[in-house]
């Protein structure tokens, strides 16, 4: 058993006790939360730390598989030239995949996050995932504008789930983006989507992407002309705000990824279906694009706003306090308590594991974090501002 206390405790669950004590059991469930009142009295049962603790972080989009491209794909030629990149250097050997993703899974541990919604198109990081501390949710993810490619597509992915299924991972067959799935593809991932399910979206990361959808034109179907798909064969939705309402009445969950370009309209009509949520990614969108998401946009209309990562493909690490810290620098009225929740509970809750993990409350096993170097007068992040894993 122990007892933990600092200056503040963020629970994720109500106010910032000031130097409250939790307790846990050997294995880290909580067994309590005291509010001292900030009267915390001397005792040698209880470690004190200067700084907060808060719940272990919940990343709710990655690709591990990605993290041999790190430093690989240059930034600021936008989403169409990253994508090109991707798809052209992402080639490298089983052996060097794994070897990446695992260092990455381990830096992942070490920058507090305790819970990874991750991106899969193979199973190369399937044993990785199956053995870290990590609590992983695979999504299998689907792409393919070719309509004559479909079944093959679908086939593809359900091989990969079974071998998911044999690693005994959680998992679910997810489209990758609006403009990268034909509808003869859409309607076939329908199928594998249920009330059950857990579907992520990438959604309106570049203006790019509209461009696709409204006019079949521009640097993203320029990219799938570059590989012969021939144009009458490109049958991709029509609109964003329809695939994702589809996709929202069909799933449990749906996260959309990025919302760089989305709007006022888009978000009040996705919000108002309830089980909508909102990850962003900013790191990754000011290496691809130079753009941040709009948080004040979305948080004006929902709380249901989470946070990522992405890959090391677009990011210069996996580290949830990074994307806060970027959020607070570019919406410094956002309190960092909220901050907080958003890569903790709101996480936990979209990848619909907030019964164990996400806030520090008694009967959870959420790890518990210390984050140093904050101004606790101003309860800011800053730039020396470090996580470090206490549970």
């Amino acid at each position: 058993m122990r007892k933990i206390s600092a200056q503040y405790i963020f629970t994720s669950a109500g106010m910032p006790l000031k130097r409250g004590v939790v307790t846990t059991a050997d294995d880290g469930t909580v067994i309590s939360v005291e509010d001292t009142g900030g009267n915390l009295a001397e005792s040698a049962s209880v470690e004190f730390y200067n700084g907060i603790i808060i719940p272990g972080f919940v990343n709710c989009h990655c690709h591990l598989e990605l993290s041999h491209m790190q430093n690989s794909v240059p930034g600021g030629g936008g989403l169409g030239e990253f994508i090109k990149a991707v798809r052209e250097t992402r080639a490298a050997s089983d052996d060097e995949v794994r070897s990446a993703a695992q260092k990455a899974d381990s830096d992942m541990v070490s920058a507090g996050i305790v819970a990874c919604g991750d991106i899969s198109n193979n199973s190369l990081t399937f044993e990785i995932k199956s053995r870290s501390s990590i609590s992983y949710t695979t999504f299998i993810e689907v792409f393919g504008v070719d309509t004559t490619k479909a079944q093959k597509r679908i086939g593809e992915a359900e091989g990969v789930a079974a071998a998911a299924a044999a690693a005994g991972l959680r998992h679910h067959i997810t489209p990758h983006a609006v403009y990268s799935v034909s509808q003869t593809l859409f309607a076939l991932l329908l199928q594998h989507i249920s009330p059950a399910s857990l579907t992520s979206l990438h959604f309106l990361e570049s203006d790019d992407e509209r461009e696709a959808l409204s006019r079949r034109r521009g640097r993203i179907t320029d990219s799938y002309k570059s590989l012969g798909i021939a144009p009458e064969n490109i049958d991709t939705p029509a609109d964003h705000l329809s695939t994702a309402l589809t996709l929202s009445a069909h799933t449990g969950n749906l996260i959309l990824v990025h919302n760089t370009c989305i709007n006022t309209a888009e978000t009040s009509a996705l919000s108002a279906a309830g089980n909508v949520w909102f990850c962003l990614c900013p790191s990754s969108n000011l290496r691809i694009s130079g753009a941040m998401p709009p948080a004040g946009l979305l948080r004006d209309a929902t709380d249901h706003i989470v946070t990522g990562t992405d890959s090391l493909a677009s990011a210069d690490r996996l580290s949830i306090l990074t994307e806060l810290r970027l959020l607070q620098e570019n919406f410094p009225y956002i309190p960092v308590e909220e901050l907080i929740c958003w890569g903790t509970i709101n996480g936990a809750r979209a990848l619909k594991m907030d019964a164990t993990l996400g806030s520090v409350e008694p009967g959870k096993k959420p790890g518990l974090l210390l984050i140093e170097g904050m101004d606790l007068a101003e309860m800011r992040l800053l730039p020396q501002s470090r996580v470090r894993r206490l549970l």
